[in-house]
């Protein structure tokens, strides 16, 4: 069947069609409107300002995910859309949307909650993937570790509680003059730098807990950057950059290690998803890792790393599969939980 995937979680405005069925796993279209050029002014996302793209997007690019696609609404099977979690704004563009398009046509809708879309980017990919697996999502919003029992059933053992992997990595960025999104730029910085040229906290909490706070390693990294400039010395940018991404990429492993020797323990897939998993370096980290504990590694491609149409689409199916649909009351939600 053909699933009109729709996202408009955060900043960039998707619409896909993807062909699901038992041993078919397609991308017919994924039609991505970037607002990095608007909110690069700003240094990050104006949730406002990206309301406001989204629906001067949606339409058109949902006409051309169909055009490229080669099909009509008619050919469309269900309208799949991200609900949660996301800028409550930017949401409810594609809530809306696809509500009304999936009511006027016809059309079963399904309600997607955007981690797990992350994760099914992985099935596209990957068509031999299939659960139970560990997953390792990183974005900018989030930094967590599911127990993916099927497709639709996930538990979180563990997560940060505060700032996210990727929001710290693109605040670190900006502050040393790094271009947004800073955080694809400091990956490639911290090749060039010492990773152990400043000394920095690890973001992976202490003890038997599988979580992270990103905070304190964020406000570690800035006071010596601000005291480097109010000194009038120079700071070792790509020190910083290396140091930081090692700070961050060996709390996260560690973190992956304990989760596979705990409540993972068993599980013979590591699926790595979300905007962070386009990271080299923790790709490389986390590949490491698996083939040290012989377990499989599974990372989506890195155009599927971002927010995506696509995602949502095979998220979608899955729900579809279990008889998960929605009607004119879906709403949408900033939270995780709905």
């Amino acid at each position: 069947m053909y699933i009109l995937g729709m996202e408009s979680s955060c900043d960039e405005t998707s619409a896909a069609v993807v062909e699901m069925a038992p041993g078919t796993r397609r991308i017919c279209s994924d039609i991505i409107a970037s607002q990095i050029d608007v909110h690069r002014l700003y240094g990050g996302v104006v949730p406002e300002i990206a309301s406001r793209a989204h629906i001067e997007a949606v339409s058109r690019i949902t006409a051309e995910a169909l055009d490229t696609a080669g099909l009509s609404l008619s050919d469309i099977g269900a309208v799949a859309v991200t609900t949660h979690p996301g800028l409550i704004g930017a949401l409810l563009v594609g809530v809306n949307f696809a509500k009304s398009l999936a009511y006027g046509h016809h059309i079963p809708l399904i309600s997607v909650n955007h981690i797990h879309g992350h994760v099914a980017a992985a099935y596209l990919t990957d068509p031999t993937l299939e659960p139970p697996f560990l997953a390792v999502v990183v974005s900018g919003g989030h930094t967590s570790l599911f127990l993916v029992k099927t497709y639709t059933d996930f538990e979180e053992i563990g997560a940060t509680r505060d700032d996210a992997a990727g929001e710290s990595f693109d605040k670190v960025g900006r502050v040393i003059g790094m271009p947004y999104p800073g955080g694809a730029a400091l990956d490639k910085l911290a090749y060039e730098g010492d990773p152990h040229a400043y000394d920095l906290p690890s973001p992976a909490i202490a003890g038997d807990t599988l979580d992270f706070s990103f905070s304190g390693l964020k406000t570690a990294a800035l006071n010596i950057i601000n005291s480097a400039q109010q000194k009038g010395v120079e700071l070792d940018r790509a020190g910083m950059a290396a140091s930081y991404t090692e700070a961050v990429v060996s709390g996260i492993t560690k973190k992956t290690g304990m989760a596979l020797s705990g409540p993972a323990r068993g599980v013979k897939t590591l699926v790595l998803a979300g905007g962070v998993a386009a990271n080299s370096h923790l790709r490389a980290s986390l590949e490491a890792l698996c083939a040290k504990r012989r377990v499989r590694f599974v990372v989506p491609d890195r155009s599927l790393c971002g927010d995506n149409g696509a995602m949502i689409a095979a998220a979608g199916y899955f729900e579809y599969e279990k008889g998960r649909f929605a009607d004119t009351s879906l709403n949408a939600s900033a939270c995780d939980d709905m």
